[in-house]
């Protein structure tokens, strides 16, 4: 049973991530550049994960009909704003939905300050072999990928503020806590 069990599984994989298609793993770099054409933050602004060497950047891909999302989108904005954007940076990129549905997203959680992208054309989540949701990568200060979380529990929490914490410099450990 374990056997054919471990056949069906590779299957399904194979189905899921087309040859070519693989997500950058950790200790190499991260997709760069977001392509022009594939992002769009509220302001219309070119973003890339290059632009914030030096922080911690967490990269997430979510969806509007993804509860686990919604749920995790929330968290990850109290977390940046705890460690404060001089130290993490926070973008959260929207899969392949169209624009109404992000926006709604985007209406709803305005006290969320993160940098939000719009990838209805999937070029960004392709570059980084995203094909379910949630599934995010965080990048440590020299612009590589230094853990990869796919999908989203309130077990791993813990864990995901480990690893954070872990890649932030001393200063960022030692500022004091903003309480508003």
């Amino acid at each position: 049973m374990g056997k054919m069990r471990t056949a069906c599984l590779a299957g399904l994989l194979s189905i899921a991530m087309p040859l070519g298609a693989s997500a950058p793993l950790p200790s190499q770099p991260a997709p760069g550049e977001f392509p022009p054409d594939a992002l769009g933050t509220l302001k219309g602004q070119p973003i890339s994960v290059s632009q914030h060497r030096g922080k911690v950047v967490i990269v997430t891909f979510w969806a509007s009909w993804c509860g686990p999302c919604r749920r995790e989108l929330p968290l990850l904005a109290r977390l940046q704003k705890t460690v404060g954007r001089d130290h993490l940076e926070v973008i959260a990129v929207n899969y392949k939905e169209d624009r109404r549905d992000y926006l709604a997203v985007l209406r709803a959680n305005r006290e969320f300050e993160m940098t939000y992208v719009h990838d209805a054309s999937g070029v960004i989540s392709d570059s980084y072999g995203v094909r379910a949701v949630p599934n995010m990568f965080v990048i440590d200060r020299d612009g590589k990928v230094a853990h990869v979380h796919r999908g989203y529990s309130e077990q791993m929490i813990p864990g995901l503020i480990q690893e954070m914490l872990a890649l932030l410099p001393q200063e960022a450990l030692n500022r004091p806590v903003d309480g508003t």
